[in-house]
């Protein structure tokens, strides 16, 4: 049996191109992830194959050259840069003498260290179960096999069934936890259909700086880190923009290059707020010269999730690292399709907030609401909401309250307070109540 090893334990690296050379770029986002996880990678290797061995996965004379390298640099750990089979990592185990982890145990690890959230542990450690009860056998390897005969069974078997047993419990357990709090994240869903309130969410392949951004637009505390994975729990923020309902905006969880489905399942909270989305901002790191293959990458995930078809406004960040200037391109049907910024610097978030200004003012206009004095609740839900530009006391002890939002928006609101909606805009303003917007708009999105 090989005991999980501390923090910081030193990591030979392994690294197989399958039909094809082993990408450079591939070995070292494989590098970072394995620092990401607090491993000290001491050394890489590397080797082709036209398909895997079925024994270790590597190959007989690649597991040989690792054996060795791992007994040279005094390794304390294999990490393999995909996914293995349980018998393949056990038989790479018996033979190198440490412990090997694949590509989604590696990830899951950092997954744990990362989740913060009471739903995104639970998430993690039922992954984790999952991924670990395809490899019990190789945990009791210190005791003995059932045998035949009197006298010579030994308690290993029975030590193994009754941890599958423990697993399968907790797994259960876990799952009805989850299916308990999805429930309850669907109930404010649906609240937010029923009062349409425009959703955002901040997409892209990990480490391009979506907190970052997510920070400057909305003046969070997100957590903010140079590494893989730093933000895996959904943070959901307000954004407050001038002539146009508030905005919501949520922070999701980074992706990756072959992101295992088993890890897409875990995270179906933060990945429900993409699919959820009426615009997804797609952050890219502008200076990764693989930027192209990451959008696709993202793309992706975002087609397995079934956010493929939500519209997408294009983010290139860390402008400040290529000096270049902060840039808003058009798309064929003259609509913000991309913008050039950096988060970290500032530059180009005038030209986003004018973007989103852009898309979803289209929809907004300012109305006025005869308010009664008993319907409390409407002026509260209005206020609550940030739509209200001004409110003025009527003698029956109501209000006058323009807001600017969407006609859908406020009408919703008024059938969810029982308000007849054209009864209460009508006393208002003339021509059902509509008032356009002031020439100033434009400016004072930017």
């Amino acid at each position: 049996m090989f005991e999980r090893p501390e923090r910081g334990e030193r990591a030979i690296l392994v690294r197989i191109g399958l039909g094809k050379p082993v990408s450079t770029d591939d070995t070292a986002e494989f590098d970072a992830l394995a620092r990401s996880a607090g491993a000290l990678p001491v050394e890489t290797i590397s080797g082709s194959r036209r398909v895997p061995d079925a024994r270790f996965f590597v190959g007989s004379g690649k597991a040989e050259e690792i054996r060795l390298r791992v007994a040279a640099t005094d390794a304390e750990l294999v990490l393999v840069d995909h996914a293995l089979s349980p018998s393949q990592e056990r038989n790479l185990e018996e033979l190198i003498g440490r412990r090997v982890l694949d590509r989604t145990g590696l990830i899951l690890d950092i997954f744990a260290q990362r989740a913060r959230s009471a739903e995104g542990q639970l998430e993690v450690e039922l992954a984790q179960l999952r991924h670990l009860s395809t490899r019990l056998i190789r945990g009791w390897t210190h005791l003995e096999r059932q045998k035949g005969g009197i006298g010579l069974r030994g308690p290993g078997e029975t030590q193994l069934e009754t941890d599958r047993r423990l697993i399968s419990k907790r797994i259960r357990t876990l799952a009805a936890k989850l299916e308990k709090l999805a429930r309850r994240r669907d109930t404010g869903r649906s609240v937010r259909k029923r009062v349409p309130v425009p959703a955002i969410a901040i997409v892209g392949y990990t480490n391009a700086g979506k907190s970052t951004l997510f920070r400057a637009l909305t003046g969070s505390d997100a957590y903010v880190a140079d590494q893989l994975f730093a933000t895996l729990d959904p943070t959901v923020r307000r954004l407050r923009m001038p002539h146009t309902p508030d905005l919501v905006v949520a922070d999701t969880v980074g992706f990756i290059r072959d992101l295992p489905h088993e890890l897409m399942a875990a995270f179906r909270s933060t990945l429900m707020e993409a699919r959820d989305a009426d615009l997804l901002l797609h952050v890219v790191d502008s200076s990764d010269p693989e930027h192209d293959r990451r959008i696709e990458q993202v793309d992706e995930v975002l087609a397995g999730i079934g956010a493929g078809s939500i519209p997408q406004l294009r983010i290139y960040n860390k402008i400040d690292r290529l000096d270049r200037p902060a840039e808003l391109r058009r798309d064929s049907q003259d609509r913000p399709g991309a913008i050039w910024l950096s988060a970290a610097s500032g530059s180009g978030l005038g030209l986003l907030r004018e973007g989103l200004q852009e898309i979803f003012g289209q929809s907004a206009m300012r109305l006025c609401l005869a308010v009664p004095p008993q319907q409390g609740r409407l002026r509260a839900r209005l206020f609550d909401l940030g739509l209200v530009q001004s409110e003025t006391a009527v003698d029956d002890g109501g209000s006058l309250i323009v807001v600017v939002a969407s006609h859908q928006q406020v009408e919703a609101l008024c059938r969810e307070a029982g308000v007849d909606f054209l009864t209460a805009i009508s006393p208002c303003l003339p021509a059902g109540g509509f008032v356009e917007f002031p020439d100033e708009t434009a400016s004072s999105a930017a």
